[in-house]
Order: C-alpha cells, then structure tokens, then sequence
C-alpha cells in the first residue's frame, strides 16, 4: 500500500500543489454557513447566493435578525431552502449567544448547530484552524473507491477513518482539498477523464475500461 499511496500522493501534489476550499468567505462565520449551505448543491451556486447573502447582511447580528422570508429569497437557487434560510437564523443566533459570535474550535458544539453535520464540522476545522480532518463528500467517497482507498457501500464515516490512517497526519487538510478537486474537476461521477490519468492503471473504474 505505501507504493500505492506514495503514487496517489505524487499525482495529487502535481495536479494540485495548492488546493484552497473553494468557498468564498471573509470571515470565520460565512464559511460555516457556506458549507451548511452547500450540502446537496455546488459552490459555484453557493458562492452565487452567499455573495447577495454577506453583502445584504454583513454581521451576525443582521443575519440573527434577518426575515426569513427575505433569506429563503436570497438562497432559493440552492434547493432545501426553508430549512437551510432558518438554520442560517438560527447559528447565526447561536454563536452569538454561546460564543459571542467567534466560530469555536470545537467538534462538540459545531455539530450541536443546525445543519452543521461532521462533514461541515471537519470543512471548518481544516480551513479555520489548520485541524487534521477530511471531509468525505460525494467527489472523496467516490475517487476513494475508485483508487481502492475504501469499499463500495463504505459510509463516509468509515472511509474518513481509513483514509486518515493512509495519509500522514500533517497532510490530511491538503489532501482533503486535493481529493475534492480531483473528484470534481477529473475523476467525476459522468465522463471522468480516465486517458491521461496517471493513476489509471490503479483505479478499479480505469481498469475496467
């Protein structure tokens, strides 16, 4: 297996050598509610939205009080957006209550927020505060089985522990990103560019082509 990630690790440093979340944010708080946001839909759409978003409410305090109807307009390209436009309220209320509007370090608390599972937990530890987690989204857990890193029909629980156990622990932020990107842009559900890649050879999906 060291061989087999040792190759993974090399094409994704060469594909990616900087990988950056893609989610627009200027401050801790618009990037916990972008991920909310962004469950089920792409950030492209919800960088879309959450530009109107920041700009018409640019606090917590005037997101805490904000219309919900006037939010559900905001954000209605993204889908689930009622139950998404409360949540938005609702955190926003939250931290400012609890944490006097910081987003914590914290796994325990992000997760008690609504809408804030441990995927969007992991995506705001990594980003904010630089802690060892990977997010396992639909692009990780596919290029995951593809490469063999975890089973089809694995949750993203399980293939988050197996692939922070193959990656070094200093690298799971970058690798987290690198994944992603991967999935997103090369290795996608429809049309994945198989010819060029260079780890063909090792992808259960490039070998049955």
């Amino acid at each position: 297996m060291t061989g087999l990630m040792n190759k993974i690790e090399v094409y994704l440093d060469e594909l990616f050598p900087n990988p950056r979340c893609e989610l627009n944010f200027n401050k801790d708080y618009e990037l916990l509610l972008a991920t909310m946001l962004s469950a089920q839909t792409t950030d492209k759409r919800v960088n879309m939205v959450t530009a109107v978003l920041f700009t018409n409410y640019p606090s917590l305090e005037a997101l805490s009080k904000a219309s919900i109807e006037d939010i559900i307009k905001i954000i209605k390209p993204i889908g689930t957006f009622n139950k998404k436009a409360k949540n938005v309220i609702d955190i926003a209320g939250r931290l400012l209550e609890d944490w006097n509007g910081i987003v914590p370090n914290n796994r325990e608390y992000l997760e008690t927020l609504p809408g804030v599972g441990r995927k969007t937990t992991n995506v705001v530890l990594s980003n904010l505060f630089n802690e060892p987690c990977i997010a396992v989204d639909t692009h990780v857990a596919r290029v995951s089985v593809r490469l063999g890193l975890a089973k089809e029909g694995d949750d993203p629980l399980t293939i988050e522990k197996k692939l922070t156990k193959k990656f070094k622990r200093e690298d799971l932020c970058k690798r987290h990103h690198q994944l992603v990107l991967f999935g997103r842009y090369h290795c996608m559900a429809r049309g994945p560019k198989c010819e060029n890649c260079k780890l063909k050879d090792i992808c259960n999906y490039g070998k049955s082509l």
